[in-house]
């Protein structure tokens, strides 16, 4: 199929401030044959005006209770007719030949996903974006990108940089609607592992909107921590009952360190499950990674007790 049908899942929480970007972001697309599915997950803002000022006869909107952004994108898909599936945050933004781009990559093969460039503004100026190259930006095995991606440090798996044919996701399954943060985390392993290929498009830019205190990555409540431990535990498992290898081994040790670091001391028996898993491995060398005043109390003090004041002082 030459001009294939492309829906983009659009969770909307509260979004009010930054929809209308998005959303235009989305019209402006080089690449026209689409369906945009925004999913309003009860927000108590002015979002639902903001989404239902759009005439476009492409654009099909539905109010939901508050479930969570996995459900509300589960709920987009399923209202969803296209040959490919794109999942998008309604805060961010794609450069007007982004659709383009990866649908010539990918139209003639349902196993291959494609991707994209990124990089980050700040505080809703769009004149602060900058390019954030990787490595992984080349066509690649979707293990290898993983391996490579996950080696560098903390990755993007931002769900926007993904054009995803229906088989695929048919075939990883959907959103698990009991995670929230970094959900992104365990289904695009899942996803990525369910796929030939993955095919890089040179000309297609997210601008990821950076900079706001309240979004989903920045909340750290019990329930978030939670969600971090278990999407971390589920992707990891993921990946090794994909390649069970000194490579991803060494890759799930140090993510398993790293939340070993980020549920302490609020989930302590989890933060030790963690440590214990990264030793099972073979251990990591990874550190806590801290800066400013908190790298001062480190040093002094040692960073558990510097999270435990940390933690007290947040309460």
């Amino acid at each position: 199929m030459a001009n294939p049908l492309v829906s983009i899942c659009m969770p909307a929480y509260n979004a009010a401030l930054y929809i209308d970007d998005a959303i235009n972001s989305v019209l402006a697309q080089s690449y026209q044959n689409f369906e945009l599915i925004i999913v309003n997950d009860g927000s108590t803002d002015e979002t639902a005006a903001h989404t239902t000022r759009f005439k476009d006869k492409r654009i099909k909107t539905f109010i939901t209770e508050n479930r969570g952004q996995c459900a509300a994108a589960n709920f987009a898909f399923s209202k969803s007719s296209g040959r490919f599936i794109k999942f998008m945050d309604a805060d961010d933004l794609i450069s007007p030949g982004f659709i383009q781009a990866q649908v010539e990559l990918i139209s003639d093969n349902d196993n291959f996903i494609a991707s994209a460039k990124w990089g980050r503004f700040y505080h809703n100026d769009i004149k602060t974006f900058k390019l954030n190259p990787e490595s992984v930006w080349r066509d690649m095995k979707p293990i290898d990108w993983l391996v490579e991606s996950l080696a560098e440090g903390p990755n993007m798996m931002q769900c926007a940089l993904w054009l995803i044919p229906r088989p695929v996701l048919q075939n990883s399954g959907l959103w698990d609607e009991s995670l929230s943060l970094i959900n992104d985390f365990e289904f695009f392993i899942r996803v990525l592992l369910c796929a030939e290929k993955i095919k890089f498009a040179e000309n297609a830019i997210l601008y990821y909107r950076s900079g706001m205190n309240d979004s989903l990555s920045k909340q750290k409540s019990k329930k978030a921590l939670y969600s971090g431990y278990h999407s971390t535990r589920r992707g990891c498992e993921h990946l090794l009952n994909y390649e069970n290898s000194e490579r991803t081994r060494r890759i799930c040790a140090d993510l398993y360190k790293v939340w070993h670091f980020e549920c302490y001391p609020v989930l302590r028996e989890e933060s030790l499950t963690l440590l214990q898993l990264s030793e099972a491995l073979g251990g990591s060398r990874r550190k806590f990674e801290c800066g400013g005043f908190t790298k001062l109390l480190n040093f002094f003090i040692g960073w558990k007790w510097t999270k435990r004041l940390k933690h007290f002082a947040s309460r």
